[in-house]
């Protein structure tokens, strides 16, 4: 379990999240976030994805950002609220040069909060405990691979292709891929 105020830092990815209340402070009905989006966040090849068993919400508190909801990307602004539904295909980016700050719940919380955690443990094998920069190559997608597919009730890839995260899992177990 992740503690209240515990930062994930996927800077390699372009953003932080800190974690205000955890699944066990809100009886699992959902996991409080608020995320640093730096300037340049999921510009290239965004991973567009869809949550099966939860609502996703966001509230932008700073800055502009966009919103891939469906199929097209829309802006949102400091106020703005937005509410994903159930496995609606979605994602986001920071176009900007400034940092975005977004309160973002997962309702229910399910096990999101260990897939976040998760995604900090690959981003710390795949960089050498973050002493080499993040490249999305193939050892990379492997272990991002293997983390999807050990979270499938939780999220989805739409884009990258279901299909292809699924056979880089299975490939990724295959060879004795953990993080």
């Amino acid at each position: 379990m992740i503690e209240s105020n515990k930062i994930l830092d996927m800077t390699a990815l372009g953003m932080k999240f800190t974690v205000l209340k955890n699944s066990a402070q809100t009886n699992g009905k959902s996991l409080d976030l608020q995320w640093e989006l730096l300037p340049g966040c999921n510009m290239k090849d965004p991973l567009i994805h869809i949550h099966p068993n939860a609502i996703e919400t966001y509230e932008i508190l700073e800055g502009e950002m966009e919103f891939f909801i469906k199929d097209k990307w829309v802006a949102a602004k400091k106020g703005d609220k937005l509410s994903v539904p159930i496995g609606v295909t979605h994602g986001f980016r920071n176009p900007s040069n400034k940092i975005v700050t977004v309160f973002n719940t997962h309702e229910p919380a399910l096990q999101m909060e260990n897939y976040f955690e998760d995604v900090c443990k690959v981003l710390d094998k795949v960089t050498d405990k973050r002493t080499k920069e993040f490249k999305m190559n193939i050892n990379a997608k492997l272990y991002l691979g293997v983390l999807m597919n050990n979270y499938r009730d939780n999220i989805i890839a739409i884009n990258p292709p279901d299909i292809a995260i699924k056979l880089l899992g299975f490939i990724g177990k295959l060879i004795g891929l953990k993080y």
